[in-house]
């Protein structure tokens, strides 16, 4: 008796899918646009640059912290970085990311390149870019080379001076970029 209804209601199923593909293929071709289609989602690239662990002794013993740096770009001019800190790796990823997006600014590019030279200070961290001819590539340190590329700049000539700390080349970098300006915008 049990295997009875079992199958009555494996039939129903059945029936129920079928019912559901005739639905589908009922619908008109312009309506059976994916989300995707509909809604293109903006092409962002996340690159994590470091992540650090951090100890703090207490009476019960250690307590675990992470911190990570991360850099968020759409490689059409628009660059942000970001910092979190949790108790676990994805969840100071997050934060760093949704940091990352709150802190965008915009880029000016000329061609593949930036329109001239400037130097980026952040604490003791200095940094020079400065614009290369088309074919050069990125040439950069390892912190550096994520924000130009989620920027968009394909050829540029970078310098690392001074400090090497990540956390202080990134925002160095981020000044460097804010500091960039178009020559019809220096000219007013």
């Amino acid at each position: 008796m049990v295997e009875k209804k079992d199958q009555k209601e494996f039939k129903k199923d059945e029936a129920d899918k079928k019912s559901a593909k005739e639905v589908k293929e009922a619908i008109p071709r312009e309506l059976k646009k994916t989300y995707k289609e509909i809604h293109p989602e903006e092409e962002t690239i996340e690159k994590v640059i470091s992540i650090k662990r951090t100890t703090k002794v207490t009476k019960g013993g250690r307590k675990l912290n992470f911190g990570a740096v991360v850099v968020v770009g759409d490689k059409k001019g628009n660059v942000g970085c970001g910092f979190g800190k949790a108790n676990e790796v994805p969840n100071a990823i997050k934060k760093g990311i949704n940091d990352a997006k709150k802190n965008m600014i915009n880029v000016p590019v000329k061609g593949s390149t930036i329109p001239h030279e400037v130097i980026g200070r952040y604490g003791a961290a200095v940094v020079l870019l400065k614009p290369a001819a088309e074919g050069t590539g990125v040439i950069a340190g390892n912190v550096i080379r994520p924000v130009c590329d989620a920027a968009g700049i394909k050829d540029i000539l970078t310098k690392s001076l001074k400090s090497q700390t990540p956390t202080n080349v990134i925002k160095a970098t981020m000044d460097g970029l804010k500091k960039l300006r178009y020559k019809n915008e220096l000219l007013e």
